[in-house]
């Protein structure tokens, strides 16, 4: 059965020129351990879908089902990652780590040690007294991710996760990020301005339109390689193929939207 089921979903906004769509019959499913990439024309409703799919937006109609449950609300089996980090600066790393529990009331003696353990296994055990401050802004997005994973989510949400670091930066939290959702199992969506980022993180790319945005096709993405990783797709023969489509289907929602 799918973990993530997206039915039909649609989304207006009211303005004073009338009635705006911005998403119109999106439909996808996603089974576990799945990773999507999520591409399309700045403004055509990415996050808006995110937004959805997290139960932080109702649908005009359609529903999204997570683990055959209707999303609601604020879904807790969701993990949300968002450009900058948010790390407190008044709170030691560890403490950044837990407040995912704190704030869902889940701070046991067994979730302590699942955050601990992830800080140990992603290499940040020796920062965990450490502030945000003091590490790199690549050690600051592992620790956000690690953050993210303390609290178990079944669904991970990446909206433009890496746009905020430099590109050399960028290149190595990606790899960073890849692995540990990889090894972890976690079921991820990401939402990318990036086309090379979507390809080489991605089993696959939603191409969606402009604005109201349908999904145009999802590509499945699949390179020969004994063992993947970001940085090792961009230097693979099926990586410019790729690259050439999906450049193409945007480059036709921008001709036609003229």
């Amino acid at each position: 059965m799918a973990i993530l089921n997206v039915d039909g979903v649609r989304q207006t906004y009211q303005t004073l020129a009338g009635e705006t769509v911005a998403l119109e019959n999106i439909t996808f499913s996603m089974e576990k351990g799945d990773f999507f990439s999520v591409v399309g024309p700045s403004g055509c409703g990415k996050s808006t879908l995110l937004s959805i799919i997290a139960g932080t937006l109702s649908p005009t109609a359609g529903q999204v089902t997570i683990a055959g449950q209707t999303v609601e609300g604020p879904s807790p089996h969701i993990g949300y990652m968002l450009q900058q980090d948010n790390l407190l600066e008044w709170r030691t790393i560890r403490q950044n780590v837990l407040l995912g529990l704190e704030l869902r009331h889940q701070l046991t003696p067994e979730m302590k040690d699942r955050a601990d353990h992830l800080l140990e296994t992603y290499g940040l055990s020796g920062f965990a007294n450490s502030h945000p401050s003091q590490l790199s802004g690549g050690m600051r997005q592992r620790a956000a991710l690690i953050r993210t994973l303390a609290v178990n989510p079944d669904i991970l949400l990446l909206d433009e996760a890496f746009s905020a670091l430099d590109y050399q930066t960028r290149l190595e939290v990606t790899e960073d990020v890849y692995r540990i959702i990889r090894q972890e199992q976690v079921t991820a969506l990401m939402v990318t301005h990036d086309i090379p980022e979507s390809i080489c993180m991605g089993d696959a790319v939603i191409i969606l339109s402009q604005r109201p945005a349908v999904i145009r096709e999802t590509l499945p993405i699949h390179f020969d390689l004994p063992v993947r990783s970001p940085l090792r797709c961009r230097s693979c023969p099926e990586f410019a193929g790729y690259f050439s489509h999906i450049w193409k289907e945007l480059g036709m929602h921008e001709t036609h939207s003229e």
